[in-house]
């Protein structure tokens, strides 16, 4: 019989305090969803009265600083870094430069290929909004030379963007997943990626067969009629476009690689290369060549620019902050061990925090709220989930980020990105866009579950 921990709960029954946790958890998607109230706000005043209402009064204040300063530490220079990364790729023209790039390989005929692929790729340091309304007239010009329906290339370079945004650090909502499940960063960017890539293809066949009765337009009939984007301007050279984002990747690859070693040999090169993929490190190495493609510009416009990452990461960092403290305080309630040790023999394992991430991101719409309130109510069950090993943070990591795909609708701010930045009415956004994030979810949940059976 499971015990409840005395020294959280006090002499307050498990079942009233796994009904106060319920109970928070409504009240923040209330507030945040249909009375509108700040998100910080919202999940700090939750934390606080969940607090008062579950723990010794002497025990709430530490556990907000705890878990406010226990994500920070975890977590917070690698949010500023890897949006500085982001920002300086999209402002130097360095996210068109990979496109363009990724057309020629592909070619016109395979256009829809090429927006997909780019979304993917440009994806991985820029955040899906911004990255959408950096390339929606790279999409437009190809939708013109093509006579494909808008509909279905915005779907493909929406869901390329979403697949890594939901899974791949830095993003904050795989970061905030990260610090509280406590996950190897470098194994879940690497898996991440390659999980990510069977639920994009999935989202763009689905996409696909949406717009197989869609009505083609008349492609223009000479390149010179409809230039594209950014002809004229003289944009950074292919390869170093990409080496900020493939450098940082394979070193944090590269680490956890040689920390899966059993024993390492302590050579000099062994130590640099650890030393290298540290997230911190290999995202500040990732800044430095973002900096070698702003030779034209004047140190005070890069000065700038950095100053508009730090002020780009602070509501970031608060939210993130914000959500460290809610798990921090549910984990001090003990309630997840209780609710853990029952579910477990339910034996629905790593469904869990996938079901749990996907309820919050369809009533909040956030995705990165969605995976960090789920992080914080699932760490502590990870136990009695049998998920407590590396392997299973990681997996149960990538099963939220599943999650947190399902589904984008009229409450998610990115629908609205890909609605207004393409000239579509909601309705097709929702026919075709939100039915494919639901797809692409759900496809990446049943790849996490396939790596589950030869990893665990």
């Amino acid at each position: 019989r499971y015990s409840f921990p005395v020294h959280y709960g006090g002499n307050m029954s498990p079942f009233i305090v796994l009904l106060l946790v319920l109970s928070s958890i409504v009240l923040m998607v209330l507030l945040t969803s249909k009375f509108k109230c700040n998100i910080f706000l919202s999940m700090f005043l939750v934390s606080l009265l969940l607090g008062i209402a579950a723990l010794p009064t002497a025990d709430v204040i530490p556990a907000i600083k705890d878990g406010f300063g226990g994500t920070m530490k975890s977590i917070g220079v690698i949010i500023v870094l890897g949006i500085m990364i982001g920002l300086l790729l999209e402002k130097t023209g360095a996210t068109v430069s990979m496109a363009l790039a990724i057309l020629r390989l592909t070619g016109k005929k395979r256009a829809d290929l090429s927006i997909g692929i780019t979304g993917f790729v440009t994806g991985i340091p820029i955040f899906c909004d911004s990255g959408f309304i950096v390339l929606s007239g790279l999409n437009k010009s190809l939708v013109k030379r093509t006579g494909k329906p808008m509909v279905y290339m915005a779907t493909l370079l929406a869901i390329g963007l979403y697949s890594v945004h939901c899974l791949v650090p830095p993003h904050p909502g795989a970061l905030a997943a990260v610090g509280l499940m406590k996950t190897n960063v470098g194994q879940l960017i690497g898996l991440g990626l390659l999980i990510a890539v069977p639920g994009a293809l999935a989202g763009f066949a689905w996409a696909r067969w949406m717009c197989r009765h869609e009505t083609f337009a008349e492609p223009a009939e000479s390149e010179a009629e409809e230039p594209m984007p950014f002809d004229g301007q003289k944009l950074p050279p292919t390869f170093l476009s990409f080496l900020p984002i493939l450098i940082p990747v394979g070193l944090l690859s590269l680490r956890s690689i040689l920390m899966l070693r059993p024993a390492q040999s302590g050579s000099l090169l062994e130590k640099t290369l650890l030393f290298l993929g540290y997230p911190e490190v290999a995202l500040l190495i990732g800044v430095g060549l973002a900096m070698t493609l702003c030779r034209r510009m004047a140190p005070g416009s890069l000065n700038d620019l950095f100053d508009k990452a730090i002020e780009k990461s602070g509501p970031i960092l608060v939210l993130t902050g914000a959500g460290g403290i809610f798990g921090a305080v549910i984990k001090a309630t003990g309630v997840g061990e209780y609710a853990g040790a029952h579910l477990a023999s339910t034996g629905l394992g790593l469904f869990i925090p996938f079901l749990m991430a996907a309820f919050l991101k369809t009533a909040l719409g956030s995705s990165t709220v969605a995976i960090m309130t789920a992080a914080s109510i699932i760490a502590p069950m990870l136990g009695a989930l049998h998920l407590e090993s590396e392997t299973g943070r990681l997996l149960a990591t990538l099963a939220m980020g599943a999650g947190s795909m399902i589904v984008s609708h009229a409450n998610d701010s990115y629908f609205w990105v890909v609605t207004r930045f393409s000239d579509l009415s909601p309705s097709q956004t929702l026919r075709v866009f939100t039915t494919s994030t639901l797809v692409t979810g759900i496809t990446v949940f049943l790849t996490v579950l396939l790596c589950s059976r030869f990893l665990l």
